[in-house]
């Protein structure tokens, strides 16, 4: 455990030393390194992770006494040249970081980093430095992934839906080892029958309240109040397609109880060790024997 965990200081150093020459960013290699490098779409639900950062930003700063987990939220991925909603997201991830990075009753314990230009190089220095892997899509949009089972094999925990590949690694890892949270499938369909309502949430749930009306002042952009007013529009106008509201709150229980375990540093490297240890299931030979067998039906040439 001593060996592994050492191993994973030496890649956060390297990556805080990248964020550090490429935004002037100074990151604490000690945090918890919070990753969600994807694609940037509405249905993998980057949103749901910047309220969640929004919402612990407010409780920073409500009880700046209290001894948090201090905790580097890492954001990277590209989006679609004519995709508004997903350029508005990195607007909002960037206007974010800029304010809670420069807040000083934080004193470093929370920062936010939205890496430009991701591509396979950068992912070479994010994905071993990653402590907890966000795969938070809404549950039944997403068929697989592979992000996941790279995060997973290189020791990140992952916090995530019941979807896709996360239900493969759940299996594989055992349920102590992952934090699964949210509606599953079938609760999603039941929620769409019965008519979803994401105003309940709005009016219900003070945190939800709160990140959503910060988004109608200026308090992320100085003097230009209500420009990214479009997001919460699009969620309380727009009927929130995605069920960002109707997660949040199992979202942010998830994290108070991974806080619990980070804090513990036997139990944290114990369970990415069983996550970098089980993943050979997901190796590419046992994959295409899976296609040979299962899809194409092949057999061997004589």
């Amino acid at each position: 455990q001593q060996a592994f965990a050492a191993q994973r200081l030496q890649s956060k150093t390297a990556l805080a030393n990248i964020v550090q020459e490429r935004l002037g960013i100074a990151l604490n290699p000690e945090a918890l390194f919070d990753v969600q490098v994807k694609r940037i779409h509405e249905y993998k639900r980057q949103l749901l992770n910047l309220f969640h950062t929004v919402a612990l930003y407010q409780a920073m700063r409500a009880d700046p006494s209290t001894n948090w987990v201090p905790r580097v939220k890492i954001f990277a991925g590209k989006a679609a040249a004519s995709y508004h909603s997903a350029k508005l997201i990195i607007k909002l991830a960037n206007d974010i970081a800029r304010t809670v990075n420069n807040d000083p009753t934080l004193r470093g314990r929370l920062k936010v980093v939205f890496l430009p230009n991701y591509n396979v190089s950068l992912a070479e220095s994010i994905i071993p430095a990653a402590d907890l892997s966000e795969q938070i899509s809404t549950a039944g949009k997403e068929a697989s992934g592979t992000g996941n089972m790279k995060l997973a094999l290189n020791g990140a925990v992952t916090i995530g839906t019941l979807d896709g590949a996360n239900i493969e690694i759940a299996e594989e890892v055992g349920d102590d080892n992952i934090f699964i949270f949210g509606n599953t499938v079938e609760q999603i369909k039941t929620l769409n029958k019965e008519g979803y309502n994401p105003r309940s949430y709005y009016d219900n749930n003070t945190e939800i309240k709160a990140c959503l009306d910060w988004l109608d002042s200026d308090y992320f952009t100085p003097g230009r109040p209500g420009e990214l007013s479009a997001i919460k529009r699009s969620l309380l106008e727009g009927g929130d397609p995605y069920k960002v509201l109707a997660d949040f709150q199992s979202y942010a229980d998830a994290h108070q109880k991974l806080n619990a375990a980070y804090r513990d540093k036997k139990r944290w490297a114990h369970m990415a060790i069983m996550n970098t240890a089980m993943m050979g299931k997901f190796n590419s030979d046992r994959s295409i024997q899976d296609y040979v067998d299962n899809i194409w039906h092949l057999t061997p040439s004589s």
